[in-house]
């Protein structure tokens, strides 16, 4: 569904002497197969949302090519708009109009007749929970519900893949849950390939089949969540010794299939990769040499673990390009930037 190689986004900031280049995307290049759900992670300013815009054609890329639903997005930017569905950052909605009007609207611009756009969201509208709201203005409804007429308006002409941009960010704990399941059902439900873009580990652990990381405007990994937690953290394997005179023989013990083993008084730690396979044969090494233990706990790593061995830094800290959006004016008259132009 999504084929991209070697995308580059430059920007070009400031005038005379205090013009400079900003590197957004350095190099990108990723592959999305039907049916799938990809988390696509970085900070705020890694170049998540520069990507996005390339892949859904609001900017034409620097360097580099991507194909998507079949279609090249910067010679077939149309054909790439009818595939797919997108629901950006701040949503597209417009706060004076009615919820029902604004989906019909945007099911006729895909070229859907009026009565079929009305039967397509109506029932869009029953499946996100937002019945009783086609006639309720969009400044009137909740974070949450703003977030899934979003969705239903990406959906309206039945895209095969679609494009969600960081969709629960602003939202309290109980809508993001909410909206988690309705994006769990857009492949169960719809059918769709879905592409995610988020900030929040704890949402690309819980939706996504495949996450691709991504910092400092380049692809740093890509592998399932449980394959990055093991190969790259390793799980916590943290042993309470019974005696003093026993912590450097368990100490030992542990460094055998451990490369970073800390001791503090009679707690020996260490990160194991799979350690549910490792553990049992630490155990039985541990009791042949007569090291008693009061505890131990194997604790499986995080994405924020994961991220951190990666990048160097938390997820949540702002990434070192300074920039994940076009600088003022950056990109204005390029093809496909109005999202709203009419597919044909």
């Amino acid at each position: 569904m999504i084929e991209a190689r070697g995308l580059v986004q430059t920007f070009h900031t400031g005038q005379g002497k205090n013009k400079k280049e900003v590197h957004a995307v350095k190099g990108v290049t990723l592959d999305v197969a039907e049916g799938e759900v990809v988390g696509f992670l970085g900070p705020n300013g890694a170049g998540k949302t520069t990507t996005l815009r390339m892949l859904v054609t609001l900017l034409t890329p620097t360097a580099g090519t991507a194909r998507v639903a079949g279609y090249d997005v910067a010679t077939q930017p149309v054909q790439v708009r009818r595939s797919i569905g997108y629901c950006s950052q701040v949503g597209s909605t417009f706060s004076g109009a009615y919820a029902g009007d604004e989906v019909v609207d945007h099911g006729m611009l895909y070229g859907m007749s009026r009565k079929d756009a009305v039967a397509k969201g109506q029932e869009l509208f029953e499946k996100f929970q937002l019945d009783g709201l086609w006639k309720r203005m969009n400044k009137h409804m909740s974070g949450g519900q703003k977030r899934r007429l979003d969705i239903v308006m990406g959906l309206i002409h039945s895209p095969t893949l679609m494009f969600l941009d960081e969709p629960t960010t602003g939202l309290d704990p109980q809508a993001r849950a909410n909206l988690w399941e309705h994006i769990e059902g857009l492949r169960t439900n719809e059918g769709a390939t879905v592409f995610l873009t988020t900030h929040y580990l704890d949402e690309a652990d819980a939706l996504a089949d495949r996450i691709v990381i991504i910092d400092r405007g380049e692809i740093v990994a890509s592998d399932t969540a449980d394959n990055l937690k093991a190969n790259i953290s390793g799980d916590l394997v943290s042993l309470e010794i019974g005696s003093d005179d026993q912590v450097s023989v368990a100490r030992d013990k542990l460094a055998t299939i451990s490369d970073d083993v800390e001791v503090d008084g009679r707690h020996v730690s260490g990160r194991v990769a799979r350690a549910g396979k490792a553990v049992p044969g630490l155990l039985r090494d541990l009791e042949a040499s007569g090291v008693g233990l009061e505890g131990i706990e194997v604790i499986r790593p995080s994405l924020d673990d994961v991220f951190l061995t990666l990048t160097g830094h938390a997820a949540e800290e702002e990434s070192g390009n300074g920039t994940d959006r076009p600088p003022a004016g950056a990109g204005r008259g390029k093809p496909g930037a109005r999202a709203e132009e009419r597919v044909r």
